[in-house]
C-alpha cells in the first residue's frame, strides 16, 4: 500500500475512534431530562425538592444524571414526553393514560408505602361549615386542580356525579387553580367552600403546619387510586430503560441510600419502588376517566371563566 494511502487510513480510523469516544462521553455526560406535574409543593421549588431525593439515589447508583424540571401543566408534561424533550416523567394516573394512549410512555416505576401503591382523592371544607357529605356540595363553590389532574379533578368529579350533583350545573362557583396546592389555598382564605385534592397533599400541608390546615374537615374520601408513577418515554433505548428499571426496582436495598432519601408524590416518605407494577391495574382510573368526557370538561372550563 502507497504511504500515501496509509496515510488516509490512520487519520480515518483515528477520526473513527474520536467519534466513538466523543459519543460515548456524549452518553456519560448528557443528562436524562425528567418532567413533573406541577401536583404539589406549591411553588417549583417545593415540587422539585420532593423527587430530588430519589433522582440523586439512583444517579448515586448508576452514574446516570438528571436534569429535574417542573412543566406548567399536565397537558405540558404529554406534550413533553412526545415531542422528545422529556426522557422521564412524574405523573398522575391520568396524565399516564393520556401519554400511553398517543403512544408516548410506558411504566417506569410505581412507589411502595406500607405494601401498597395507592392514593386517595378527597374532598374538604372548613370544620365548620354546613357540609358533611358529597350530597352537601350542591350550590357551593368548589376548587379543582387542573382538569387533566387524576386526584384534584378527575376522581372528585365523578364522586360529585356519584352523589348526583351535576357539577357543570350544581355548583354555584368554580375554580380551577391548577394545583393541589392552590385548591387548599383556596379553601383556607375563604375563596371556596369546597376544595378538591389529594391526601397526600393535605397531608403535606399538615406536616408543614400550614396556618389554618387543621381547621380542615374532610368531605369524602375517593376509591383507592393507583399511585401516581414515574413513566419512561418509549422511544428511549431499550437498555438504558432495562437501567433505570432495575435501578428503581433494587434502590430502597442499595448501600449508601438512606430511608430519607426514598420518597414519594408529595415529598413523603416510601418504602421502595415497583418496577414491575401492572399496567392492568390502572384500567379503574381509565374507567373514571371516560366518566368525564370532553364536553363536560368544557363546560367546566366555561364556567371556571364565568366567576
Amino acid at each position: 500500500m502507497k504511504r500515501w494511502m496509509i496515510a488516509a487510513v490512520l487519520v480515518l480510523m483515528a477520526g473513527g475512534v474520536g467519534l466513538f469516544w466523543a459519543t460515548r462521553q456524549n452518553q456519560k455526560t448528557e443528562p436524562l431530562h425528567v418532567l413533573l406535574i406541577p401536583a404539589d409543593g406549591g411553588t417549583e421549588n417545593g415540587t422539585l425538592a420532593d423527587y430530588q431525593p430519589i433522582f440523586n439515589a439512583v444517579s448515586r447508583n448508576t452514574g446516570l444524571t438528571f436534569d429535574l424540571k417542573v412543566a406548567q401543566s399536565y397537558g405540558a408534561v404529554v406534550e413533553g414526553m412526545c415531542n422528545g424533550a422529556a426522557d422521564i416523567a412524574f405523573v398522575g394516573p391520568v396524565t399516564y393514560l393520556q401519554a400511553k394512549d398517543r403512544g408516548c410512555a410506558e411504566l417506569l416505576a410505581v412507589a411502595v408505602k406500607s405494601d401498597a401503591s395507592v392514593y386517595y382523592a378527597g374532598l374538604f371544607a372548613n370544620k365548620d361549615a354546613a357540609i358533611a357529605t358529597a350530597a352537601d356540595v350542591r350550590g357551593k363553590r368548589v376548587a379543582f386542580g387542573d382538569v387533566n389532574s387524576t386526584s384534584s379533578f378527575i376522581f372528585p368529579m365523578t364522586m360529585l356525579m356519584d352523589a348526583g350533583i351535576d357539577p357543570a350545573k350544581d355548583l354555584k362557583e368554580v375554580r380551577l387553580t391548577g394545583s393541589h396546592a392552590s385548591s387548599l389555598a383556596a379553601l383556607l382564605q375563604g375563596q371556596v367552600d369546597v376544595a378538591a385534592l389529594s391526601f397526600e397533599s393535605y397531608e403535606k400541608a399538615v406536616r408543614e403546619n400550614v396556618p389554618g390546615v387543621r381547621d380542615v374537615k374532610i368531605i369524602a374520601r375517593s376509591d383507592p387510586i393507583p399511585y401516581p408513577p414515574l413513566v419512561v418515554n418509549s422511544k428511549l433505548p431499550v437498555a438504558t430503560r432495562n437501567q433505570l428499571q432495575s435501578a428503581f426496582q433494587n434502590i430502597a436495598h442499595e448501600p449508601g441510600i438512606t430511608p430519607e432519601m426514598i420518597r414519594g408524590y408529595g415529598g413523603g416518605q416510601v418504602d421502595g419502588y415497583d418496577a414491575h407494577f401492572p399496567a392492568a391495574k390502572f384500567t379503574p382510573a381509565a374507567q373514571k376517566m371516560a366518566m368525564v368526557s370532553d364536553a363536560l370538561k368544557a363546560e367546566i372550563l366555561k364556567k371556571s371563566a364565568q366567576r
